[in-house]
C-alpha cells in the first residue's frame, strides 16, 4: 500500500482502553490541540462493554461519538478487542500499530503505569501502546501489517489515569499542560457518557475538575492536565518555555 492510498494522516494520536479514558485523563489537551490546528485522533482498545448501567456496546459506542464530537476531534476507532479480558499479546500489539502506520501521527499520547484498584485492562494498554509504538517502525515484517508503509512516531507521551493515587504526580519528568480554556470543552465531553456517569456518579466530575485545578494551580495556571515524556525531552529556548514573552524570538 502507497502513502496517497492511505487516510490523511494526524498529528495526534491518543490511546485509551475504554472509551471515556481519554477525555478523563487529557481531553483538555486534545480539545485545545485541535484548536490549535493540529489534526487529532482517538483509538479506543475496546468498546468497554460490557458495564452495569449501558444497554449495550451501541450506545457506548454512540457516547464515544458525541463525545469525539465536543473534542473536536477528526478521527476516533475502536479496536475489536475485549473489554475486561484485554491481554497485551502479539496481535493486540500489531492491530494498534497497524492504526498508527495508517495514520502516521507525530505523536502518540498513553496511560502511564497501572490503575490501583480500577480494571487492570489499564495496564495491559500500557503495554500494548508501548509496543505498538515500535512495532510501528519496524521493517521487513510487512506481512503482519497488511503491508502498511513503516512509520516512526517522533515521540510518545504518557498520561496519569490514576486518580485514585498521587503517585504519579511525582513521576520523573512530568509536567503540566495549560488547559484552562478547555477544561470546560473536557467536563462536557466526559459527560458525553450518560450511562457510565449518572447524577448518582457526579463525585467523577467533582475529582475531575478538582484534580485539573489542582494541577493548573501548582504550575500557575487555572487548570492543567499531567503528562509523562517516555523519552528525555529537549528545551532549545529556555525563556520561550517559562515565559513567551521573553523569549529570543519576540526580542529580535
Amino acid at each position: 500500500m502507497t502513502t496517497s492510498e492511505l487516510p490523511e494522516p494526524l498529528d495526534v494520536i491518543a490511546v485509551g482502553a475504554h472509551p471515556d479514558d481519554v477525555e478523563i485523563a487529557v481531553g483538555g489537551l486534545l480539545a485545545q490541540l485541535v484548536r490549535q490546528g493540529y489534526r487529532v485522533g482517538i483509538v479506543d482498545l475496546t468498546d468497554g462493554e460490557p458495564t452495569p448501567l449501558s444497554p449495550g456496546p451501541e450506545v457506548r459506542l454512540a457516547e464515544a461519538q458525541a463525545a469525539a464530537e465536543t473534542l473536536g476531534v477528526h478521527v476516533r476507532e475502536t479496536l475489536d478487542l475485549p473489554n475486561r479480558r484485554l491481554f497485551d499479546t502479539f496481535e493486540t500489539r500489531v492491530e494498534l500499530a497497524k492504526v498508527f502506520r495508517r495514520y502516521r501521527p507525530s505523536l502518540v499520547l498513553s496511560i502511564y503505569a497501572k490503575t490501583p484498584m480500577a480494571s487492570p485492562d489499564h495496564f495491559q494498554a500500557v503495554q500494548i501502546s508501548d509496543a505498538a509504538v515500535f512495532y510501528s517502525r519496524l521493517t521487513k515484517w510487512d506481512e503482519y501489517f497488511d503491508n502498511l508503509p513503516v512509520h516512526t512516531i517522533s515521540k510518545q507521551i504518557w498520561y496519569s489515569l490514576g486518580f485514585g493515587s498521587l503517585n504519579a504526580m511525582n513521576a520523573p519528568g512530568s509536567f503540566v499542560v495549560d488547559i484552562t480554556d478547555t477544561l470546560d470543552v473536557k467536563l462536557e465531553s466526559v459527560r458525553a457518557y450518560q450511562t457510565q456517569f449518572p447524577p448518582a456518579k457526579e463525585r467523577v466530575f467533582h475529582l475531575v475538575e478538582s484534580h485539573a485545578r489542582l494541577l493548573g494551580t501548582s504550575a500557575g495556571f487555572g487548570a492543567g492536565e499531567l503528562l509523562i515524556p517516555a523519552t528525555t525531552f529537549g528545551i532549545s529556548d529556555l525563556m520561550a518555555t517559562i515565559d513567551p514573552h521573553k523569549s529570543l524570538q519576540t526580542r529580535k
